[in-house]
C-alpha cells in the first residue's frame, strides 16, 4: 500500500500536504523535546472521519523526506478519537511498515510488533494531540486483516 510522507522521523516541525497549492506546508512546531518517533504520512485516495487521508506512522530503521511515497504492508492500527471544541471524531493511526525494512521485516502483525515501541508511539500520539490543545481517547488497538478491511472502507478513488 503507498503513503505519502508528510513528516519525517527526528523531525520537530509537523508538515502538511495543501491540496489547494500543490506544495508540503510548515504546519506547526512541536513542543520541546517531542520529535516525531517515525515517518508519519497519509494513504492517498482514502477519506477519514476527520476530512483528511487515512493517517500512518511508518515504522522503519531509516526516515525519508516529505512527498516520499513508500511501499508498506500495514500492521494493524491505534484507534483514536479526538476533539477540540467539537464532539469526538476517529481520527485513528494506522501503523505500517517498508516493503524493504530489514529490522521490522518479520512484523506482519500489530499483535506481534513489541510492545515497548507501541507505547512509545501512543505517549508521543497522546502528547502531540494534548500540546495542541485537543483532547485524545486512545480506544484501542486492532489488527493487520481488520485494519486493512477499515481502509478499504475508507477509499474513495
Amino acid at each position: 500500500m503507498d503513503v505519502i510522507i508528510e513528516t519525517p522521523k527526528g523531525s520537530n516541525i509537523k508538515y502538511a500536504w495543501d491540496e489547494k497549492q500543490s506544495k508540503y506546508r510548515a504546519k506547526k512546531l512541536l513542543g520541546r523535546g517531542l520529535t516525531f518517533p517515525y515517518d508519519f504520512g497519509f494513504i492517498p485516495g482514502t477519506l477519514g472521519e476527520d476530512g483528511d487521508p487515512l493517517d500512518v506512522m511508518v515504522i522503519s530503521e531509516a526516515s525519508a523526506y516529505p512527498g516520499v511515497v513508500v511501499d508498506v504492508r500495514i500492521i494493524g492500527c491505534i484507534r483514536v478519537k479526538q476533539s477540540r471544541d467539537h464532539p469526538l471524531i476517529r481520527n485513528d493511526r494506522y501503523l505500517g511498515i517498508p516493503i524493504f525494512s530489514r529490522e521490522y521485516e518479520p512484523i506482519k502483525d500489530i499483535g506481534i510488533f513489541p510492545d515497548y515501541l507501541l507505547q512509545e508511539i501512543i505517549s508521543f500520539l497522546r502528547d502531540y494531540v494534548e500540546a495542541g490543545g485537543k483532547k485524545i481517547i486512545i480506544e484501542g488497538l486492532i489488527n493487520a486483516e481488520d485494519a486493512m478491511k477499515e481502509i478499504m472502507a475508507q477509499t474513495v478513488s
